[in-house]
């Protein structure tokens, strides 16, 4: 009777606890509100497009040489390479910039097999010849280089080339106007809002230049927070300033520079002049602005 009478007072005591313990709390389905948003607001993005000269002009041109020995193909690979690389350095670092890579590869006996098609041995000893090949890979900051650039590459008869491709790296004083014009459309796009809403425009309460604070989800709970905008990471650094040297010559001068460096070298980059005009690339930018409302 006496553990009946425990077991009970047990029972009653748990259902006591579970009856006061306090529910869980649903989950929090968004943050809390931001202080700029304590008050009527409207958020306006920005945006503006243009379109930009191309201010960066790639291009490479590959070089062989083959012989039997392994040294004397190396030896005139990269004497065509010097020719070439000797006339693009006097444009200098901050105009264009010079890689060169070589690469060796055997080539083999070939025997005919008794179908009578031929097949190239892969062994060590049946080595014939060499062929060592130089590529130049050229990057134009200044536009008006790449016809004497291009010319010069070609002048030292190359076995292959690849196209002359561009790409837009604007500079700091370009993505600043661009900014500044996305922050004036989006001034433009708030009152006309305002005035279409009934409403008048007050004062600036945030400027962002991510463009983050007027997306819908800034007020999610566990929303991911972007913090990049639409410039990447890692912006190249600019080039080094020019030495003393580069910077007391016009761009004709150092044309005629490498010109006559090239004819030296027994090449002839005049008669292989080709037109070639940088493409207009599209710039884009967005900037928020959120206004208090009156």
């Amino acid at each position: 009777m006496r553990l009946i009478l425990i077991a009970a007072l047990a029972l009653a005591a748990g259902s006591a606890s579970a009856q006061t313990a306090p529910a869980a709390a649903p989950p929090r389905a968004y943050d809390p509100a931001p202080w700029w948003m304590d008050k009527p607001i409207i958020a306006s993005t920005g945006y503006v497009t243009t379109e930009v000269e191309a201010n960066r002009a790639s291009l490479s041109a590959t070089y062989d040489a083959v012989d039997r020995d392994v040294s004397e193909a190396t030896k005139q690979a990269i004497q065509k390479a010097l020719s070439i690389t000797g006339s693009l350095q006097t444009f200098g670092p901050e105009k264009v910039r010079v890689e060169t890579r070589v690469n060796m590869t055997p080539l083999y006996e070939q025997y005919r097999d008794k179908q009578g098609d031929k097949v190239d041995n892969q062994r060590a000893d049946k080595i014939d010849r060499y062929q060592v090949s130089v590529q130049v890979s050229v990057e134009i900051r200044d536009m008006r280089l790449v016809e004497p650039v291009y010319s010069i590459l070609m002048s030292a008869k190359p076995s292959s080339t690849t196209a002359v491709s561009f790409r837009l790296e604007p500079g700091d004083e370009t993505r600043t106007q661009m900014f500044k014009r996305a922050v004036e459309d989006a001034h433009r796009r708030a009152e006309l809002a305002a005035s279409a809403a009934g409403a008048k425009l007050g004062p600036v309460r945030l400027i962002d230049p991510t463009g983050r604070a007027c997306q819908t989800d800034v007020l999610v709970a566990l929303a991911p927070r972007g913090y990049g905008g639409a410039e990447p990471f890692g912006v190249p650094a600019p080039p080094p300033p020019p030495s003393p040297a580069y910077q007391s010559r016009s761009v004709e001068e150092m044309v005629v520079t490498a010109q006559r460096k090239a004819q030296d070298a027994g090449l002839k980059p005049e008669d292989l002049q080709l037109p070639v005009q940088p493409p207009q690339e599209r710039l884009q930018a967005n900037a928020c602005v959120v206004y208090s409302l009156g």
